[in-house]
């Protein structure tokens, strides 16, 4: 019996590759994205012993290369590249199949292996991310060596199980993302070897003590404090300096001496009064360190924090009113995913990436009872709305989708209404402004949890409730990038049936097609994720809504509200693959 052409392509029994096509990246603008508007004929790589050669089979259009665009070779991880002479080439969200393996890794790749990648790859602390340092999957074939397979984390592949779809792999990537924002990322207890610096008031006569954790620190230094912080410190074989009566306009000048300006690992302060004293002590910490606040009244305001180094240095405020100082320490304590039954606000939900935190929100065992998704995109809301509500009921989750430019409430005020005034249990942020951040710390109960999963430059600050921290354990958290572990996570849930990535696709294309679908994302065309399958040549940018019109052949095979299948991915390459130009 005869093969159709896509499972001939599954197999890798139709004919070998000869050519080769990119759409390669020779500076800013997406002007520069290609020759000329379009794709251009490569050379077909000849893989050596410590590479393999593979089959790229679908990209994910992602905002994050919005930067890179802009940037070119100015972007952080090109490090001054000049992109005419040495071009990069995007796609960052991709699935691959292997042709050719080098003898080297004969023994742990084979021919035929479907793998997706994780681009947040590292070499020697050096960034060598896919998609931006390492040119990314806008190929139909590239190459894969060390540069991914033998990083700080090992390889940065994910063999494939199970039978997923190509789309749903590539989005294994963003999916990985979402679910590394509700994975503990914070270090939560004091680092060992590290430097600790306790703040006290000279006033304060509270005895204190420290069950765990005080014998870790290598170096510590107290400032203010009374004896009974003395007499614990002198237990502890640690390097003590005692700097008592300095002031917060010194505080730099005590990082800079004593920790060579790269912040402390651990900051104690204790009977915190002063929201002024808090900003400038928190400007203090270490790339993933603690400040830990520890006291029984609230400070005096607000305090103006660093969200930005909340979600790319993940420090972490914690605290407790207990006299015991390593209480406000540990996972169990510090939660980091969605309340049970409690009621979730996810701000700039409409986007790709908040329409995967609301999915995940309702397909979370013992997930919210309420989901309020906001949006100001009232196509993509209804999109949310259309995509998402049947599935909220099939989850005993009631979702309310909001637009606060059509109605006369604020969201503050929609949410205390739905929480008789208590505020909701957790606010996720998707959308890249301080002022958005500092509404959701309003949104939140006294022991909510704000997830920044949107990233803003570090220095950016916002007025932030810490008080709360310790009087009640409001959780403050952040994120950036992921590890092969969160997307391997994705791949187990959904063979599971627990997630749905392919829930995600709003958009198609084919080769031909990428830097339209890259416009495309920049202007958020789509209420979704756009996917590129770069070995069908030529295939028009189409949404799904759109698809059963244009080309009913594939678009019976969605399911319902347009949502994308592997029937339709099926009916994709059947029609299409190697066919040249598209038949209407």
């Amino acid at each position: 019996m005869n093969k159709t052409k896509f499972e001939a392509y599954q197999t890798l029994s139709d004919q070998p590759a000869t050519d080769n096509v990119a759409w390669n990246m020779y500076g800013k603008g997406v002007e520069n994205i290609g020759r000329n508007g379009r794709f251009e004929e490569v050379p077909l790589p000849k893989p050596n012993d410590d590479q393999m050669l593979v089959r790229v089979d679908s990209v994910g259009m992602c905002f994050s290369d919005v930067k890179l665009i802009r940037l070119g070779g100015e972007h952080p991880k090109l490090y001054n590249r000049d992109l005419a002479i040495e071009p990069t080439r995007l796609g960052h969200e991709t699935a691959v199949t292997i042709i050719e393996v080098g003898q080297n890794l004969a023994e742990q790749y084979q021919v035929g292996q479907r793998l997706a990648i994780q681009p947040d790859a590292y070499q020697n602390g050096l960034s060598t991310a896919y998609g931006y340092t390492v040119p990314g999957g806008l190929i139909q074939y590239h190459l894969i060596g060390n540069e991914l397979l033998e990083t700080d984390a090992g390889a940065c592949v994910l063999p494939l199980e199970g039978n997923l779809g190509y789309a749903e792999t590539a989005l294994l990537e963003p999916w990985g993302c979402v679910l590394a924002a509700y994975t503990q990322r914070r270090r939560l207890e004091p680092k060992q070897d590290g430097i600790l610096w306790i703040v006290g008031q000279a006033d304060d006569s509270r005895v204190y003590k420290m069950s765990r954790f005080l014998d870790r620190a290598k170096t510590i230094i107290l400032t203010d404090v009374n004896d009974s912080i003395q007499q614990l410190v002198a237990k502890t074989g640690a390097d003590l300096v005692v700097r008592n009566g300095v002031s917060t306009e010194e505080y730099a000048t005590l990082n800079q001496e004593l920790a060579d300006g790269k912040g402390f690992d651990d900051i104690i302060m204790l009977n915190p009064q002063n929201a002024a004293q808090i900003h400038t002590l928190s400007k203090q910490i270490a790339r993933r360190g603690t400040l830990n606040l520890v006291g029984t009244q609230p400070l005096d305001g607000l305090v103006d924090a660093d969200v930005g180094r909340l979600h790319y240095d993940y420090i972490a405020f914690v605290g407790t009113t207990s006299d015991d100082m390593a209480e406000s320490y540990g996972e169990a304590r510090n939660r980091c995913d969605l309340h049970p039954n409690g009621v979730a606000v996810i701000v700039g939900a409409g986007g790709p990436m908040g329409q995967m935190h609301v999915q995940r929100a309702i397909e979370l065992p013992q997930g919210p009872r309420l989901i309020i998704a906001t949006e100001l995109n009232q196509k993509r809301l209804d999109t949310l709305q259309t995509r998402f509500a049947p599935l909220a009921a099939e989850n005993d989750c009631h979702l309310i989708t909001f637009n606060p430019t059509n109605t006369d409430i604020s969201l503050e005020e929609l949410v205390m209404e739905q929480t008789n005034n208590q505020g909701a249990d957790d606010v996720v942020i998707c959308v890249p402004v301080a002022s958005l951040m500092d509404e959701g710390n309003r949104l939140m109960n006294s022991d909510g949890m704000l997830v920044l999963f949107a990233g803003v430059p570090n220095g950016t600050m916002s007025p932030l409730n810490l008080s709360d921290v310790y009087l009640h354990n409001a959780q403050l958290t952040g994120t950036s990038g992921l590890t092969i572990d969160d997307q391997s996570a994705v791949m187990h849930r959904a063979m599971e049936g627990t997630l749905s990535p392919g829930r995600a696709v709003a958009a198609i294309g084919g080769m031909n097609a990428a830097q339209e679908g890259i416009v495309a994302m920049m202007e958020s065309k789509y209420p979704g994720k756009i996917v590129i399958f770069p070995q069908i040549a030529e295939f028009p940018l189409v949404g799904l809504d759109e698809l059963n019109e244009q080309f009913p052949q594939i678009g019976q095979h969605l399911g319902p509200n347009d949502l994308w299948t592997d029937a339709a991915e099926e009916a994709l390459f059947n029609e299409f693959h190697g066919n040249g130009e598209p038949a209407a």
